[in-house]
């Protein structure tokens, strides 16, 4: 790979050979795009993504043809049989730019729409005057995928599907993935996605068919085991769950996050999973079925625990999953599932059948290569996924993306993997706005293409992610000054209490008063307290505990505030010049939320005692919420206070900071209609709603 950091252009993934001549080449002002028919664009959109973009920078308006009879400024051609071994790689492709004209050349289509999103993006930059050059490039994996969570909060709308398929294909993405629970409309089971705002059969053909369109193969995705939190509350289906008893407790997001496994020792259950793949896989062109398979975690503690006892947990679920690949497989499906249960039983990989492509994530920022060996020896075929880390948060922890996307990445070609999926959820109600996931889907981009870049600690420290984000910041958002995403990766920094500890904070609450111990377990902090059955544990105690446990980090509120203030004054004015007001709108409203939940952290810890409500200098100089008004209200950066206007911290301002948050999730419900259905939103405007009366009961 070639760096040449004097260029004020860039290209993302960064081609495996560029060479930049002398001079430039200058577009005709009336011209077309001619595309080889051989190349199978039934309605030639490679050609007309190139003619809509000379169009949007320039105002040309270019024609498309096909043939030898209409030759083009910009031409688009399949390589001959005997073409050079480079070209055989499937996606490669060759771009040439010279005073001749522009000529794309692969040996398939992945390849010619891979070299013309290349194109895309030199003239989104450079408009009229193109540098000479020449590329030959290639993926380095066959598969780069992107998995998208579209059912624990948030169903997006087609239309922004749509938009974000657009996009991963400018990145060169080749496969996507929507997530499914209960958010999609299966015949018979109305009560499982009734008031989620699911999708329909027409939805999944008309996306397949635009994904087809653009090179990217959509993949079905369904629970099928595990992760069935709604269905199991059901009236219909809760006698499926390992733990009927508990269908009726109150919703809780970590209780969804943790108990959600079918009872497979029950015969019903496969009739179940299998009605969800049959129905789901007859709306797909791919022979790809994932049954997902995941986090299993009361599998053999419930109704299936006498089973399980006989046979052994890991043979109880690798028989069910075995059971699930061989009905895809006689079908003439290749399933995938995911792999955390089998990599924690070893024993299971080695009953994996061979036509089973095994999912292999790991999201810590500074994985190993530990779990991704034992797949490669056992044998397996695996796809290797990290995490873009944008869930139960507002802000996406950006540095901790591009560490971990950066190393599963390299990872995984040195152990032979066929892909790398990137993946994107939301946890606890998807909170994320999914546009805050740009940055780490082009990690993805760059590293699923050619992982060679060095990582945090390597020889170079962190100059090859400063790199990347420049070049993100250039071609992602039009920003001349390369600023706008390490502006982001500050602020993400800033996040002292996070939507996840106001929602443990909030649930540690039953709804009666008293500690709900199943939330109490999953927060370290407690769980020692709880190891003993005899300990009780009040929710006074669970939550001075917890509070007290973040003492540290809730000092640092007042100095992380006026620091996200800071970058909201610097990131303002690279907005206004970008000139994209929906990204505008989506990144106030994030640095505004935490900046408000920060506030939250530290009045909560005032009324546990963490702290001296005078003693540290509160950060309440952040505007009223009221300001943010309609969500493309976006201000002027001098409209945010001056960073040393604060006041020591009254009792009385959590009754007007609880006012803030109220106004503030008016704005964030505006906004989240922009990406997505109304689906559960009303579960993230309880959640603030419910922190606003906690807030106004402290008060008094």
């Amino acid at each position: 790979m070639t760096s040449e950091n004097t260029r004020e252009w860039a290209i993302i993934p960064e081609p495996s050979s560029i060479t930049v001549g002398e001079g430039t080449v200058l577009l005709p002002y009336a011209d077309r795009v001619n595309e080889s028919i051989a190349i199978g664009d039934g309605d030639y959109l490679l050609a007309r993504q190139l003619v809509a973009d000379i169009h949007s920078v320039t105002g040309f308006d270019w024609d498309v043809a096909t043939g030898d009879m209409w030759p083009g400024f910009i031409s688009l051609h399949i390589a001959d049989s005997g073409a050079a071994e480079e070209d055989g790689i499937p996606g490669a492709y060759t771009l040439t730019v010279d005073t001749n004209g522009i000529a794309i050349t692969a040996r398939d289509f992945e390849g010619v729409r891979n070299g013309v999103q290349t194109l895309r993006q030199l003239i989104r930059q450079n408009g009229v005057v193109l540098p000479v050059l020449q590329i030959e490039d290639a993926p380095a994996y066959q598969i780069r995928g992107y998995y998208l969570d579209a059912t624990r909060g948030r169903v997006p709308t087609l239309a922004w599907l749509k938009q974000w398929a657009d996009k991963l294909c400018l990145y060169k993405y080749n496969q996507l993935q929507l997530y499914i629970e209960h958010t999609f409309a299966f015949d018979g089971m109305s009560e499982t996605w009734r008031g989620s705002s699911p999708l329909t059969p027409a939805d999944i053909l008309e996306f397949d068919q635009y994904c087809a369109n653009l090179g990217i193969e959509l993949v079905p995705s369904v629970s099928t085991f595990g992760h069935q939190y709604v269905a199991m509350r059901t009236q219909e289906l809760r006698e499926l769950g390992e733990f009927p008893e508990d269908a009726d407790r109150p919703f809780s997001f970590i209780e969804r996050m943790r108990h959600h496994t079918l009872n497979v020792a029950d015969d019903r259950a496969f009739a179940f999973s299998t009605q969800l793949v049959d129905s789901y896989l007859q709306l797909f062109r791919t022979k790809r079925f994932n049954i997902c398979a995941d986090e299993t975690f009361d599998l053999g503690k419930g109704k299936s625990k006498q089973e399980a006892q006989r046979v052994g947990v890991a043979t109880l679920y690798a028989t069910y999953v075995g059971k699930l690949c061989e009905h895809l497989s006689q079908q003439g499906h290749e399933p995938m599932f995911w792999g955390d249960i089998a990599i924690e039983m070893p024993e299971i990989l080695e009953t994996l059948p061979n036509n089973v492509t095994l999912l292999n994530w790991q999201y810590e920022p500074k994985a190993t290569d530990e779990k991704i060996q034992l797949v490669a020896k056992a044998g397996a075929k695996q796809i290797v996924c990290p995490a873009v880390w944008g869930w139960n948060a507002l802000l996406p922890r950006i540095d901790d993306a591009w560490n971990n996307i950066a190393r599963i990445a390299r990872y995984g070609r040195d152990c032979g993997a066929e892909g790398m999926l990137v993946t994107d959820w939301g946890d606890f109600g998807h909170v994320n706005d999914p546009r805050m996931a740009v940055p780490g889907m082009i990690f993805g981009a760059q590293y699923a293409w050619n992982p060679t870049e060095n990582i945090a600690g390597d020889t170079d420290e962190n100059s090859a992610e400063n790199d990347l984000l420049a070049r993100i910041s250039r071609v992602e958002y039009d920003d001349c000054s390369a600023r706008f995403v390490t502006l982001l990766r500050s602020a993400s920094a800033q996040a002292a209490f996070t939507w996840r500890e106001l929602v443990e904070y909030l649930e540690l609450d039953d709804g009666t008063g008293n500690c709900n111990t199943e939330v109490a377990q999953t927060i370290p902090c407690l769980t020692d307290r709880l190891a003993n059955p005899g300990n009780a544990l009040t929710l006074r105690e669970a939550r001075d505990r917890m509070m007290r446990n973040m003492e540290t980090t809730i000092e640092r509120i007042p100095q992380v505030n006026r620091k996200l203030q800071q970058c909201m004054v610097e990131i303002a004015p690279i907005m206004a010049h970008i000139g994209k007001p929906s990204i505008a709108a989506a990144v106030r409203i994030a640095m505004e939320g935490q900046l408000l939940l920060n506030r939250v952290g530290f009045a909560l810890a005032g009324a546990h005692d963490v702290r001296d409500a005078h003693d540290v200098r509160d950060a309440h100089d952040v505007r009223d919420a009221h300001d943010v008004r309609d969500a493309h209200d976006v201000r002027d950066a001098h409209d945010v206070r001056d960073a040393h206007d604060v006041d020591d911290q009254q009792p009385s301002d959590c009754c007007a900071l609880a006012r803030d948050l109220e106004c503030w999730c008016e704005a964030y419900a505006k906004e989240w209609a922009v990406t997505s259905q109304p689906s559960e939103l009303h579960r993230i405007q309880e959640t603030v709603w419910k922190a606003a009366d906690e807030l106004r009961r402290i008060s008094k």
